[in-house]
């Protein structure tokens, strides 16, 4: 491991200093830190981007994991939401938000004279379908992670024996992951998933998706999860529909990041989320 880390660490030393676009998940917190550790804390800054897409759960985590390692932090606001591009919510959605992300963190790189704009695409994220990838090609954003050859494993192994207290942390794609391809993404619906998720994390559930599907909330977590789920049913369904669903219902598929990519055609790809 410690072959891994070295290998990271000296990809990252390729280059003077960066921002890096940081999402509070594994993958881009390592990427933070690595640069962190190279740069120290006036050559980097890791920025995570605000909007109605982000769950304010996570930009809080977010900020609390550069808090607690030490590394500079700060958001700026992202408006992929303005996009009409974005709001249709065909499999180009990841495009335009990525696209949007970049944009703001080159102008942002540009002003503050940093080298270089970083992000967490690894090793395992190549042969995935990733729309979000070609923005970053577009806006020359670099992948330690990848160059480093470092999959999920790694990641997270390093992220452990460097203390990080996020290591093992689910992977939480933004809330218009769980809108059906097609259904436009509007506040408001965001707003239901993430009132919808807060109320099952305050349960106890980490690893959970609630899929929107208009009147109907899908709950996805992992098979092991059913009982606890059915054992508190009665409060799951007060809390949802107080949110302003109708039905509640639980996916008996489990968990499955990117569940709804099962509704485009095999010969697109599947997008993640």
């Amino acid at each position: 491991m410690d072959d891994a880390a070295s290998r990271l660490l000296r990809t990252v030393e390729q280059y003077g200093s960066a921002l890096v676009a940081y999402s509070g998940g594994v993958d881009s917190t390592l990427v933070a830190v690595a640069a962190w550790k190279v740069f120290g804390g006036s050559k980097m800054m890791a920025v995570t981007g605000d909007s109605p897409s982000v769950a304010k759960r996570e930009l809080t985590l977010a900020e609390a994991v550069a808090h607690k390692v030490g590394f500079p932090w700060t958001s700026v606001a992202t408006h992929e939401l303005e996009d009409p591009r974005y709001q249709t919510n065909d499999r180009s959605r990841c495009y335009f938000c990525k696209s949007e992300l970049y944009g703001v963190l080159e102008s942002l790189r540009s002003q503050s004279g940093y080298q270089v704009v970083m992000d967490g695409f690894n090793r395992d994220d190549v042969g995935d379908f990733r729309p979000g990838l070609r923005a970053g090609q577009e806006h020359r954003v670099v992948s330690p992670l990848k160059a480093a050859e470092l999959g999920k494993n790694a990641i997270r192994e390093i992220s452990r024996v460097w203390g990080l207290p996020n290591w093992n942390k689910p992977a939480s794609p933004c809330l218009s992951s769980r809108i059906p391809y097609q259904t436009p993404v509007t506040v408001e619906r965001l707003r239901s998933v993430e009132a919808a998720e807060d109320a099952l994390h305050d349960l106890g559930f980490n690893a959970v998706r609630v899929r929107h599907h208009e009147h109907a909330a899908r709950i996805e977590v992992p098979p092991e999860e059913f009982p606890r789920i059915l054992a508190q049913r009665e409060s799951i369904v007060k809390a949802l529909k107080q949110v302003g669903y109708t039905f509640v219902s639980l996916d008996l598929a489990g968990f499955h990041s990117g569940s709804l990519n099962t509704l485009l055609s095999h010969t697109e790809g599947t997008p993640k989320g």
